[in-house]
């Protein structure tokens, strides 16, 4: 096959930017925000993504520029930049089409990435399990699959030429070239592989489901935040359970669910998932679904923020609007201000109390707030509390296990082979523990007793 351009050559399902000089490029149109660096979190991305980033720079325009996202001469700028610091990789903070991304490498003669590929490759990178390979698997198909004419138009040799007129045309009746034929045949693999991964996802879904279900007799907590807030290192803290930690993003893929222990013989589940962004792709949450299981149907929400970022408030509310696209923004939560031993302008922090005046301050990492913490989570299991005396039959373990868990015993007697429990008890573990076992009456309720 003779020598074509740099964009017939590259290598469109090579996502990989690892050990490469990358030059940052941000687009922000009229109305969009600038806080910052707009470009920090892309910087972030890239070198979590194992790259180095050498360049940056950003444009202000009034729309995006249909061809190639930037107007001509910062195109040309970016090439110059390309060049002068011998740029492999020029990433966007910005989704870009397919035909985009061709010209833009034509023309920088450089790989091109945009945001959302970026974020499907750390995830392909840190996916370990199963389920997390199959989901970002999933997520990455249905990235490409409507982009194939796009990356596959260096085959795309059409008999007859462009300027060929009838049946000779582009598209004309059996004149369709291998890049067309290569077009289709992709597709249908596409369709099928992703198929089958949806077949294999929703197997895994309701194994998920029948799992969290079978919790739902202890009161559950899940972690939820920016990505790199620092939730693994507060699921270690709480509950020894050896997560990794590193000061990258989405270093966690997979839940991770650990006993906490509150003290009195009380404990809770806390799980830990994986973490958001602004922007996260869509197909992404929308394959991750089984995954986050556990915070849909959790009993309270943790929100971990990092403190010491002067963007926390955005961060939040993207975590927020990721939190509604899954149906749980009403589920009650508790925000956490966490890493506040590394602020350093306190003025944020004020800010941060003002906006959020029932967050709670804690470090993870040293260990700071973590009794309020856990007080909190107490209170909050308890929840609104109804004084009664049950009866329960002496010989109905599982009940009387769940009540020496969830209730505050007073006063225990026995008669005719049931034990009598004066307690205080939160309402929903009250209703719970009808749900596990049958036979437990309320003493007020039966004139025999």
């Amino acid at each position: 096959m003779a020598k074509g351009s740099f964009a017939e050559q590259t290598a469109r399902d090579d996502f990989s930017v690892r050990k490469e000089r990358a030059l940052l490029v941000g687009v922000l149109t009229n109305g969009a925000k600038l806080i910052g660096d707009p470009l920090a979190e892309l910087a972030e991305l890239v070198r979590s993504a194992g790259a180095e980033v050498v360049d940056r720079t950003v444009q202000r325009r009034r729309t995006f520029n249909s061809a190639t996202c930037v107007g001509k001469g910062k195109l040309e700028e970016i090439r110059q930049r390309a060049d002068a610091g011998e740029i492999d990789v020029v990433v966007f903070d910005n989704d870009l089409a397919p035909s985009q991304i061709r010209e833009i490498e034509k023309i920088t003669q450089r790989k091109v990435l945009d945001r959302s590929e970026l974020i499907l490759d750390i995830f392909a990178s840190r996916a370990r399990t199963g389920q997390a390979r199959l989901q970002v698997e999933l997520a990455q198909l249905e990235y490409t699959a409507p982009r194939l004419r796009g990356m596959w138009t260096h085959l795309d040799t059409i008999a007859g030429g462009a300027a060929a007129g009838g049946a000779g045309a582009v598209g004309g009746i059996g004149t369709r070239g291998p890049g067309e034929a290569q077009i289709e045949i992709d597709r249908r693999i596409v369709s099928k592989r992703v198929a089958l991964l949806k077949r294999k996802l929703a197997t895994i879904d309701r194994r998920r489901l029948r799992e969290v279900r079978a919790r739902k007799e202890h009161f559950t907590v899940s972690l939820v935040g920016y990505t790199n807030a620092g939730k693994s290192t507060l699921m270690n803290a709480l509950t020894n359970a050896k997560a990794k930690v590193e000061d990258r993003l989405f270093m966690t893929l997979d839940t991770l669910t650990r006993k906490w222990d509150l003290g009195g013989g009380r404990h809770v589940l806390l799980s830990d998932t994986v973490g958001f962004i602004r922007d996260l792709p869509h197909h992404l949450v929308a394959s991750f679904h089984a995954t986050l299981e556990e915070t849909i149907h959790a009993d309270l929400l943790l929100h971990v923020a990092d403190a010491s970022n002067s963007q926390a408030v955005e961060q939040i509310e993207a975590v927020d609007a990721v939190m509604n696209e899954l149906g749980v923004g009403d589920k009650p939560k508790m925000i956490l201000l966490n890493k506040t031993d590394a602020v350093t302008d306190h003025v944020v922090l004020t800010i941060l109390k003002q906006n959020y005046p029932d967050a709670l301050l804690i470090s993870a990492k040293i260990g700071k707030g973590l009794d309020v913490l856990r007080d909190a989570i107490d209170e909050a299991m308890r929840g609104d509390r109804r004084e009664l005396t049950l009866s329960i039959a002496a010989r109905d373990g599982k009940a009387l296990s769940f009540v020496e868990r969830f209730a505050d015993i007073h006063d225990r007697r026995f008669n005719d082979g049931r034990v009598l429990l004066d307690v205080q008890i939160p309402c929903r573990a009250l209703g719970q523990l009808h749900a596990i076992a049958k036979d437990v009456r309320h003493v007020e309720d039966q004139s025999d007793e």
